[in-house]
């Protein structure tokens, strides 16, 4: 059973907008702080509503509050602008305009349900608090959180709490997923450089050959992932990309592996990158080679306070029923920089399902994936329900 907190012809009136406003920002994707058009369509969308938009925190972060009697008093509803740099492989109408750059992850939908709820809370009575809507920049890798935090977010927002939302193609359309703790995972990339002697194919023994060794780290790495933590500790460690050599009868003077190290801990993810310097370093010196390691793109766990989750968790019953809600759904060992607001304020952060009843979607981050118009109102009235509900007008 669903009850509403908010008016039903409020939702019925601005759906075929918040559809159409949707398809506009999936057309027109905008990669990692480079969402100037992105961020131009939301301030407008903003400022027609009547709220003064803060602009420029993170470089293309737009924030606008609804004030509340207490203006001592607020909270953060988080959303993220960002494309990927992805070739979209579908061929609707409102496919990808930008060659090499597409919304594979859902953030159009999720810029849209949040400009739905300011919508919403606008025409509704004053709350007891202030809500500070956040449209971050720079989720897909370039810890845009991070640098609206650092450009003084809270100190211009006072915050008690912040509240995030993903759309999830593993949950049918308009359920919710949830649990206290960890949600989504630490995770940092590295880049291993091997530098060794180049040579002649037919010459080994006049160089240094950095392949072989540079393929014992990849195997290396696994060995760490498999036998330097406790076996129930969740980590995975992938190296993804191996470059060397530019033809096949040259020994190359070096070799760079790159990947990501995943984890539910921030202290195991510290461990894990020690371990892997170490042994690069370790192996480099046994060789009479160099062994360059990086690491770069450090994102923490983004994990959930346990009375912030509760009131959540109340919010979807109430609002759309329990049997609407996944609860203690498993850690996802993705990353996602809202754990940055995380360390800096109690919180949430849930999931909104994105598959059609009965159906199969594409996987975040797939060429084919398209985000579910369907959802918006649900994740609409969510983010309205969440802000009655803290602030005890419901």
């Amino acid at each position: 059973m669903e009850t509403s907190v908010i008016p039903e012809t409020s939702l019925t009136m601005h759906r075929g907008h918040w559809a159409k406003l949707r398809r506009d920002l999936h057309a027109h994707p905008e990669l990692r702080f480079e969402e100037h058009r992105t961020a131009d369509v939301v301030a407008r969308e903003l400022e027609e509503l009547g709220y003064a938009v803060l602009r420029g925190l993170g470089g293309t972060g737009v924030v606008a509050s609804l004030p509340g009697a207490n203006p001592d008093r607020g909270i953060v509803l988080r959303a993220d602008l960002d494309a990927l740099p992805i070739q979209e492989a579908n061929d609707f109408a409102h496919a990808s305009g930008a060659e090499g750059i597409m919304h594979a992850c859902g953030h159009d939908g999720h810029t849209v349900m949040l400009l739905g709820a300011a919508r919403i809370l606008k025409e509704l009575p004053q709350l007891p608090g202030t809500v500070h809507f956040v449209f971050q920049p720079g989720e897909e890798g370039g810890a845009g959180a991070r640098k609206m935090i650092d450009d003084g977010l809270f100190e211009r927002c006072p915050t008690e709490a912040v509240f995030g939302m993903h759309n999830w193609p593993g949950l049918p359309a308009g359920h919710f997923g949830l649990r206290t703790g960890p949600i989504m995972a630490a995770g940092s990339r590295f880049r291993i450089t091997v530098t060794g002697k180049g040579a002649h194919a037919a010459q080994p023994h006049l160089g240094l050959d950095p392949i072989p060794l540079a393929c014992s780290m990849v195997l290396q790495c696994q060995t760490i992932a498999a036998r330097h933590k406790d076996p129930v500790d969740p980590a995975v460690i992938s190296v993804c990309m191996f470059h060397a050599g530019n033809t096949d009868n040259v020994i190359p003077d070096s070799a760079e592996l790159r990947g990501t190290i995943r984890t539910l801990s921030s202290a195991l993810q510290q461990k894990l990158q020690r371990d892997i310097q170490l042994m690069c370093e370790g192996l480099g010196s046994a060789y009479g080679a160099q062994a360059e390691v990086t690491f770069f793109q450090y994102y923490p766990a983004t994990i959930n306070t346990p009375a912030e989750t509760a009131l959540c968790e109340a919010v979807i019953r109430e609002t759309f029923g329990s049997e609407r809600l996944s609860r203690d759904i498993p850690s996802n060992m993705t990353s996602e920089d809202f754990g940055f607001m995380l360390e800096e304020r109690p919180g949430a952060y849930v999931l909104i399902g994105n598959t059609p009843i009965g159906m199969t979607a594409a996987a975040l981050h797939h060429p084919k994936y398209d985000f579910n118009d369907d959802i918006i109102p649900a994740g609409v009235r969510y983010w309205v329900a969440l802000a009655q509900h803290y602030f005890g007008t419901v």
